[in-house]
Parts: C-alpha cells; structure tokens; sequence
C-alpha cells in the first residue's frame, strides 16, 4: 500500500508542476490583408460558417475552451492548431501562391464533401461548429465557384 501512496503522491506532484509549463497562444485582434475573407469577395454566410467550424484550428485566432488552461490538454490544443495552421490558414491564404491557392480551395470541397472536416473530435465538443447539409453545400458551391474564376 505504501508503494501506491507514494506513486500517487508523486503522480499528483508532476500534474500540479505540469500546470505551470506555459504553451504559446494563438490569438490576434488583426484581420490581415491575406486573409481569405480579404482576397475573395466569401459572402457573408461562408465566411460565418468558416470562422464558427474552421478558424480554431485553421487561423491565427483560436477561441479558446476554458480547458485550455490544463495541461496535459493544453499542449494536446496547441499541437493540433499548428498542425491544422500548416495544412491552411486562413488568415494567410494570400501568401499562398496562385496554384497552391486553387490546390487548397479543391481540397477544402474535397473534404468538406467526404465528411472530413470539421473533424468529428472537435465537432463533439463544439455543436455549432457542425455542418448541414445546406452549410456544406454553400461552401462547396462558392469553392467551386472561386476556382471557377481564377
């Protein structure tokens, strides 16, 4: 018994010290000139269906869950934002080149079209980020659109 007390003493030790390991944020009040909503006329719809299911991830402005503050799960967050930053970010999407712009739009459809994103762990906790039938049709037809005039 003595053995698992003090295992778990200093289980409780590490998660307390754990806590006090910051993790960046990634958060900013500035809408730059590349982002998407500013190169592209998105209209008022897609651009809401865009911030509320995809710009947590895929932006330089995460909304961040009151459980962000606890570690382990901050790090879990902070390691999936950048990874969704590197795949697209919204914010940037002006920087792309022109190809990789029409690559990214496609790929966008694509998934959004397989059911792919949002992704169902993070639509499990945030409800509104889910996506109807007439939400992903939207998007899908103003991609489609979009690569359609480039």
């Amino acid at each position: 018994m003595k053995v698992v007390k003090k295992v778990g003493i200093i289980l409780l030790i590490a998660f307390v010290g754990i806590q006090f390991i910051p993790t960046k944020r990634n958060q900013s009040d500035v809408v730059p000139i590349t982002d998407i909503h500013v190169i592209y006329n998105v209209p008022k719809q897609v651009e809401t269906i865009f911030k509320t299911s995809c710009y947590d991830c895929h932006s330089n402005n995460t909304s961040y869950p009151w459980y962000n503050k606890i570690q382990p799960v901050a790090w879990l967050l902070e390691n999936h934002i950048d990874e969704g930053k590197s795949e697209l970010n919204f914010n940037e999407f002006g920087d792309y080149s022109g190809r990789r712009q029409k690559s990214k739009l496609k790929s966008i459809a694509s998934q959004i079209r397989d059911n792919e994103m949002p992704l169902s762990s993070y639509t499990i906790i945030h409800q509104d980020a889910k996506l109807s039938e007439k939400e992903r049709e939207l998007v899908i037809q103003w991609v489609d659109k979009t690569i359609e005039n480039l």
